[in-house]
């Protein structure tokens, strides 16, 4: 592992300095560069595909690149407010950028019909239908992923031992990834999915998971002793003051955190007043053209009633 020898500074996070391994930024290069490939391939076709999700996939993978990729990874590595920043990046600002690309659309329409083409999207449907795909694509996984990857990590002795090597600090950074594509897709897909939501349900995962992260950024801010020992020993070059740098963790999962959350709430309730007046135009031009039978046959019955008297 690469550790800087400079104090933390927007300069020294920002440099661009790999980790000797660097499988994180790799990943998020050649998700890139598959994505483009696919547009580009629907674009040649001359078939339309949206410009802001293109956009909005790339700006995800370029967010990815810079905070695995620069040198706030290295600083990641003894600062616990730095990892919880790249932790909250993973997990709640990321994910919504991929997930609005909508990557699985894309790959339905750019992946060729024969050949190897065939294989993929076979695969793709295979796991939209098979059973592991509805439990890790079910709602219901998202609280106990955000329990673990918060109040399970961190209050137990579980992040000091995985944060001690490189290998269990990618392998934690892997994990918030995965948990916060798993909670974003059902939340926010507009994707194929095994069990969508509807607008009510999405509203409420949400308003379920803000108070999650929320509430252990109080924690941490409360604690008077370190909470996590990979933490207690920055490089004395850096002058870190190692628990008011646990409170600034705390800060940052309490503050930072919620910000996507409430974009994505509010993209949840744009899209939710969106069809809802669809639906009332189209209702409203079904009637122009065809009637309302139900309100024909009231009408027609206070009519019936008037003749009688």
């Amino acid at each position: 592992m690469w550790l800087p020898t400079e104090p933390p500074s927007w300069e020294t996070f920002l440099a661009p300095t790999l980790q000797p391994i660097p499988v994180i930024p790799v990943i998020a290069l050649i998700a890139a560069g598959l994505y483009l490939t696919g547009a580009v391939r629907v674009w040649a076709s001359g078939r339309r595909w949206s410009p802001w999700a293109t956009l909005s996939f790339l700006t995800g993978c370029a967010v990815l690149v810079v905070v695995m990729g620069a040198g706030v990874e290295g600083y990641g590595l003894e600062m616990y407010s730095v990892f919880m920043f790249q932790q909250l990046t993973l997990m709640m600002a990321v994910p919504p950028l991929l997930v609005l690309g909508r990557p699985g659309t894309l790959l339905l329409r750019a992946t060729p019909h024969n050949r190897i083409g065939r294989h993929v999207l076979g695969a793709a449907r295979w796991g939209l239908r098979s059973w592991p795909g509805r439990v890790l694509l079910h709602p219901a996984l998202m609280i106990p992923l955000f329990l673990l990857c918060f109040y399970a990590l961190y209050l137990s002795p579980l992040a000091g031992d995985l944060l001690q090597s490189w290998g269990g600090h990618l392998s934690l950074e892997l994990l918030f990834l995965v948990a916060g594509l798993l909670f974003t897709v059902p939340v926010l897909s507009r994707d194929p999915l095994p069990r969508p939501q509807g607008h009510l349900g999405r509203a409420a995962d949400m308003f379920i998971e803000m108070p999650t992260h929320a509430f252990f950024g109080v924690i941490v801010m409360m604690a008077s002793a370190p909470l996590v020992s990979a933490f207690t020993h920055p490089p004395q070059s850096w002058g870190v003051d190692v628990l008011a740098d646990q409170g600034t963790a705390g800060a940052l999962a309490w503050s930072y955190g919620e910000l996507p959350s409430l974009i994505m709430l509010l993209i949840i309730f744009v899209r939710w007043n969106k069809d809802e007046t669809r639906r009332t135009r189209a209702a409203d031009t079904r009637i122009d053209q065809y009637g309302d039978p139900d309100l024909d046959a009231y009408n027609d019955y206070l009519r019936r009633l008037n003749d009688a008297r």
